[in-house]
């Protein structure tokens, strides 16, 4: 019978001589917590801003219903009154909308650089990680083959 070649052995060297470095699992779960931090950040300080500008507005909003609320002497007043309501809630309506967009701009923008920060370092790491890796798995094989 003819000798075969061990695979199995074969496999168990070329793996035990690419042992598996655990710090760069570490280094990757420490720098997805930090984006994650970052990006929490971003989304924490869009709601605060987004909470302030709706308060305000509620605010201003109760303060504009008061003086629908008064007796009034005259009935043209009322429809005064009412037009006065009518015209401040829509310059209200525009301030907030326009200060809600630029919260969700910066939102954008914040997320857009941290992304792509991200993305510079995971590509500036996974370039040297598979250099580093083809030289071992080169190194490997060439042991193996000169074993043969």
């Amino acid at each position: 019978m003819a000798k075969t070649q061990d695979f199995t052995k074969m496999m168990q060297d070329m793996m035990a001589s690419m042992p598996m470095d655990m710090s760069k699992m570490q280094d990757a779960f420490k720098a997805q917590t930090v984006l994650t931090e970052k990006m929490a950040r971003v989304a924490i300080d869009a709601a605060e801003k987004s909470t302030d500008i709706s308060a305000k507005w509620a605010k201003d909003s109760l303060a504009k219903v008061g003086a629908l609320t008064a007796s009034k002497a005259e009935p043209a007043d009322y429809a005064k009154v009412m037009s006065d309501f009518a015209s401040a809630s829509v310059e209200m309506a525009t301030e907030n909308l326009a200060a809600f967009a630029e919260v969700a701009k910066k939102v954008q923008m914040d997320t857009v650089e941290l992304m792509l920060a991200a993305g510079k370092e995971m590509t500036e790491e996974t370039t040297a990680a598979v250099k580093k890796a083809t030289d071992e798995v080169t190194a490997a094989a060439k042991k193996t083959v000169a074993a043969k």
